[in-house]
């Protein structure tokens, strides 16, 4: 399963997986919300950031991937604290993921930068920040 996924521009995600020190993405939600349990080992991540340029960069193999169950504020605050080091997370990303009831953590492995290309994103109306694509040749503009 391929999944286009979008990484926060002022937090610099992108450079940051590009130097190989942020290892692992996290989304969060206070119900459970893509891409809870429907992203696995060896899935292909293609990232894009949220700088309005529209352009796939990169990609990253799914190397491991926690689902949560249902967290205290504290549990999650600790969990986001216990992987900081991989998850390379500003301050204001920190404090947006912090204290949901469910986190998904995404390690990744195999980074690497590929030709920038465009996607259709006509069939996902909705403005989320990860695609469950299935195959990315379905949504490249050629």
């Amino acid at each position: 399963m391929d999944n286009v996924v979008y990484l926060d521009f002022k937090a610099k995600e992108w450079e940051n997986l590009k130097s190989g020190r942020k290892t692992m993405i996290v989304r969060g939600a206070m119900g459970r919300k893509l891409p809870y349990g429907r992203v696995n080992e060896d899935d292909v991540l293609y990232f894009i950031e949220n700088k309005g340029d529209g352009l796939i960069k990169g990609k990253a193999v799914v190397d491991q991937v926690f689902n949560s169950d249902k967290l205290t504020k504290e549990q999650s605050i600790d969990i986001i604290g216990k992987n900081k080091d991989k998850l390379l997370l500003d301050k204001r990303l920190e404090k947006r993921f912090s204290g949901k009831r469910y986190l998904v953590l995404v390690a990744i492995k195999d980074f690497e930068e590929i030709e920038p290309f465009k996607i259709d994103r006509s069939d996902y109306g909705n403005m989320d920040d990860w695609l469950p694509v299935e195959n990315i040749e379905k949504v490249r503009i050629k």
